[in-house]
C-alpha cells in the first residue's frame, strides 16, 4: 500500500480496518477507472458496488460517502506523501519528490482534475473531501519542508515568496495543459522549480 494512503486518525483507522491494504487498492483503481469512464457526476456507489462485487454498506462504512471515496481513491495514487521526505537540505527534498513523481500517473490525475473541475464548483462536499483529504496534507508537508529549510538557513525566513510556493506548484499543473496542451511531467516539474521556485526563494 502507497504511503500517502495511510490512515491518519484513530477513527478513520477502525473504519478502515475491515479490508486488507490490497482490497482497498482494488477498490480505490475501480473508482478511479469509472471516473475516467463516467465523470463524477453519473458514478455512484451502486456502480462501484457492482464493479468490485462489494456492497454498498461496506463501501459507506469504509469511506462513509462518494466525495469521502474519490478524494482517498485520488490520494492513494500519489507516490509518496510530502510530510515523508526529507533529505536535510530543500533542494535535495524537491528532487525526491520529482524523482518519485510518475509521469504517467501524472498526466492521468491531470485528466482527471480537469474532469473534476466543474463537479468540484457543484459539490461543497466534493469540494471539502478533496481539500481535506487530498490537498490540504500536500500543503502541509510542503509548508513543514520549507519551514526546515527556514531553521537550516537555506531561505530567509522573512521571503516574500514563501506563501506562494504551493501557489507557484499547483498553479504550473493547471497551466501548463492549457498554454501548451500537455501534462506536467519529471522534466517540465524539475525545470519549473529550478527556474521558478528556487529563483523565488532566494536559493
Amino acid at each position: 500500500m502507497k504511503a500517502s494512503c495511510r490512515v491518519t486518525d484513530v477513527m478513520s483507522s477502525a473504519r478502515r480496518s475491515r479490508i486488507t491494504p490490497e482490497r482497498e487498492a482494488e477498490l480505490h483503481g475501480a473508482v478511479l477507472d469509472l471516473l475516467r469512464e463516467v465523470g463524477y457526476e453519473a458514478l455512484t456507489m451502486d456502480a462501484v458496488a457492482a464493479r468490485t462485487k462489494s456492497s454498498k454498506a461496506t463501501l459507506y462504512r469504509q469511506w462513509g460517502s462518494k466525495p469521502e471515496l474519490v478524494a482517498k481513491a485520488l490520494r492513494c495514487t500519489q507516490p509518496v506523501s510530502l510530510r515523508e521526505i526529507d533529505t536535510g537540505t530543500l533542494r535535495g527534498d524537491f528532487a525526491m519528490m520529482v524523482e518519485r513523481s510518475d509521469d504517467a500517473q501524472m498526466a492521468k490525475d491531470t485528466a482527471l482534475m480537469r474532469g473534476l473541475a466543474h463537479a468540484v464548483h457543484e459539490s461543497p462536499e466534493l469540494h471539502r473531501a478533496l481539500r481535506d483529504l487530498l490537498v490540504d496534507p500536500e500543503i502541509n508537508g510542503l509548508q513543514a519542508m520549507l519551514r526546515r529549510a527556514v531553521e537550516r538557513g537555506e531561505i530567509r525566513p522573512d521571503c516574500p515568496a514563501l506563501d506562494f510556493v504551493p501557489h507557484m506548484l499547483i498553479g504550473a499543473f493547471i497551466a501548463l495543459p492549457l498554454i501548451e496542451d500537455r501534462s506536467v511531467d519529471r522534466a517540465f516539474l524539475g525545470q519549473f522549480i529550478d527556474a521558478v521556485v528556487f529563483p523565488a526563494l532566494g536559493i
